[in-house]
């Protein structure tokens, strides 16, 4: 079924709502949400001034990295992982996760590899930025975190994580939230040639593939993730406060050469680690996710991505589709956090 939300909600309407202070505070039963509150010590909000943050941050050993996270809401709670892409970070969801605490859930939302606090535990690990292993970052968290099974939602590489997690451990996967949809792609598929319109909003894909724009990218990487924000969320009037909030997790050590390989690898420019070929092979055939699953699209996404209709298939289990209105752009959980929240909460219920 296709589901069709008008989110128009303002900043201070979505703090009000959520009723955020710093500290340890009790949240506002919000309409859209469980009829449930908790208390939540770890973000830290301002009065709609857009320089929300999470102030505390947790750091833990998981598989090949030290993993620097938020974490809100109560510990018994559903455990609800959320996953941001590129060039963005955590504070994506800054106001995503106290609307989720309110309802009860065990909010989790780290930084992927090269973003943020998160760091490799070894200088020898090579920096892989292939799809496959940004999944079993998030798996390896799991773990460490006692986590068996969670809910999973994000957008851009999150979606790509969370779609692949689903598809290759369903067990791990409760339900799924994904902007734009299935995410799951192949080396084959990226050296396929497309029309040059489609073409043309890969630039940056073809700029990296160079060593002027590996070059470009570590002396620009600000003004580069800023551009980007404003092609992909074209009406989205961010301001310098949110954006530099999130563009301090560009200065992780490992950030540039992460980014590089992602994107390298999926055009099929360089090899794959081979003790992923494996997965990779399993990803390249495509396979349907079975979970519950809500798709959601912003009606002014400025990003390449498919209609909705063409990935539908691709969800064998319940599964709803949603197309946010009033503007929203590709940086959707940040752009419109209360449609986003009650994804999560909703495709809890299927």
């Amino acid at each position: 079924m296709k589901d069709t939300e008008s989110t128009g909600i303002s900043r201070r309407h979505l703090l009000a709502m959520a009723g955020v202070s710093a500290g340890a505070a009790m949240f506002a039963k919000s309409p859209l949400l469980a009829d449930s509150s908790a208390q939540l010590g770890e973000v830290n909000s301002t009065a709609g001034d857009g320089t929300n943050s999470f102030s505390l941050l947790k750091q833990i050993d998981a598989g090949l990295l030290n993993v620097g996270y938020a974490e809100a809401g109560p510990v018994d709670g559903k455990p609800a992982i959320l996953l941001h892409g590129w060039p963005y970070d955590i504070h994506s969801f800054v106001d995503v996760a106290p609307l989720l605490a309110a309802a009860g859930y065990r909010v989790i939302v780290p930084y992927l590899r090269g973003f943020g606090t998160t760091r490799f535990l070894s200088s020898d690990t090579f920096r892989n930025g292939q799809q496959s292993v940004v999944a079993l970052d998030i798996i390896a968290l799991m773990d460490a975190l006692k986590i068996e099974k969670a809910i999973l939602a994000g957008f851009d590489w999150g979606a790509r994580t969370a779609d692949i997690m689903a598809a290759l451990w369903p067990e791990r996967c409760k339900a799924l939230v994904s902007v734009s949809g299935y995410l799951i792609g192949s080396q084959a598929a990226g050296k396929v040639p497309l029309p040059p319109k489609a073409e043309l909003q890969w630039w940056y894909q073809f700029y990296f593939a160079t060593d002027r724009g590996r070059d470009g990218y570590e002396k620009y990487r600000r003004d580069f993730a800023k551009l980007i924000w404003q092609l992909a969320s074209p009406k989205w009037n961010f301001d310098d406060a949110r954006f530099d909030r999130s563009a301090e997790s560009f200065d992780n050590p490992d950030h540039v050469a992460i980014v590089i390989n992602n994107y390298r690898w999926r055009q099929g420019l360089i090899a794959g680690e081979p003790k992923y070929d494996d997965l990779e092979k399993r990803l390249a055939m495509g396979p349907v996710i079975t979970v519950p699953t809500i798709t959601l699209e912003g009606d002014a996404n400025g990003a390449p991505h498919a209609e909705p209709t063409t990935y539908a298939q691709k969800f064998s289990g319940k599964y709803a589709q949603r197309t946010i209105t009033a503007g929203v752009g590709h940086n959707l959980p940040q752009e419109a956090p209360e449609a986003f929240a009650k994804a999560v909460v909703d495709v809890d219920r299927f």
